[in-house]
């Protein structure tokens, strides 16, 4: 696969988290949205967006996006879809906005560790998402640790669901979800077994913030992302430890597309994030994490 073409001149931010919900492979699925998660968010049937379409929507505000689907076969009985070979290859025709991650359930065993490895090898999959609560796992389940070792060897990105969760909200027994799992002080032992690995933290952890917020100050290479719930709503214990000591490891997510990068940056606006903060949450701390570099040549240099 080829190299990202993203040029982090010319982008205002990265969005770390983002779901991609329809395929293109299997374009006579006609479902228009998803009520339940939609409910869940206050946003009506929730919008469901197939590669090019999530590209084009990012393209058009000047942002990078990773993305990602959820693989839940443990519970589900099925393969997602769209799967993960089908978004990697669509995001390697749109790389000049998307970055994109697979997503593994633990529970494929051998299989998935060679899914994993092929994901890497021939698709270029740049990270691996991971829902502790809708795969039914610990993060630091042992029978995970063949999955972090061929991530952790490629040198690539983990990235795990923390906290509430809006899959199964409101059904009866929560869907089967149970919360538990999501606990991101379980990620501190992940951290600990696999220190050259980093791990991202996805979103407010709640009801565990002070967990996430020890795990990322202890541990150098674990990040947060700030998706899945409106600014407005951070707990101030946040909002301080992204200004102070995790400035530098606190990364913009929406959750997209239950919640829109624009209204998720206008309420971040109201925030009060320090000026040289902003830059950092919102683009250079992702550029960091995912090696991008500039392909625009400066104008102090010759091309």
């Amino acid at each position: 696969m080829s190299e990202h073409k993203i040029d982090v001149d010319q982008i205002v931010a990265i969005d770390v988290h983002t779901h991609v919900h329809r395929s293109v492979d299997h374009a006579h699925d006609e479902r228009l949205g998803n009520e339940a998660m939609g409910e869940y968010f206050g946003i009506g049937t929730m919008p469901m967006y197939d590669i090019p379409g999530l590209a084009a929507y990012y393209r058009e505000r000047k942002m990078a996006a990773v993305v990602f689907t959820v693989d839940t076969v443990s519970r589900s009985g099925t393969d997602p879809e769209p799967s993960n070979e089908e978004i990697a290859r669509l995001a390697a025709e749109n790389s000049d906005v998307l970055i994109p991650f697979a997503s593994i359930d633990p529970a494929r065993g051998k299989a998935g560790v060679e899914q994993a490895e092929r994901l890497i090898g021939e698709y270029g999959v740049r990270g691996f998402k991971f829902h502790p609560s809708a795969q039914g796992f610990y993060p630091n389940d042992r029978s995970a640790y063949p999955l972090y070792e061929v991530i952790a060897g490629h040198g690539l990105v983990s990235l795990f669901h923390s906290g509430q969760t809006g899959v199964g909200a409101g059904q009866p027994g929560g869907g089967g979800v149970r919360l538990k799992y999501a606990n991101p002080l379980f990620l501190d032992d992940v951290a600990a077994d696999f220190p050259d690995m980093d791990i991202i933290i996805a979103h407010p952890s709640f009801p565990w913030q002070d967990e996430a917020l020890a795990v990322a100050t202890h541990k150098p290479r674990v990040y947060i992302d700030l998706s899945g719930w409106s600014p407005k709503y951070f707990p101030p214990q946040l909002v301080q430890y992204a200004n102070t000591l995790l400035r530098d490891k606190m990364l913009f997510g929406s959750d997209f597309p239950v919640i829109t990068p624009d209204r998720w940056l206008s309420d971040f606006s109201k925030l009060p994030i320090k000026p040289e903060v902003v830059p950092m949450i919102l683009k250079d701390n992702a550029a960091r994490l995912f090696g991008l570099t500039p392909t625009t040549p400066s104008p102090n240099k010759e091309p």
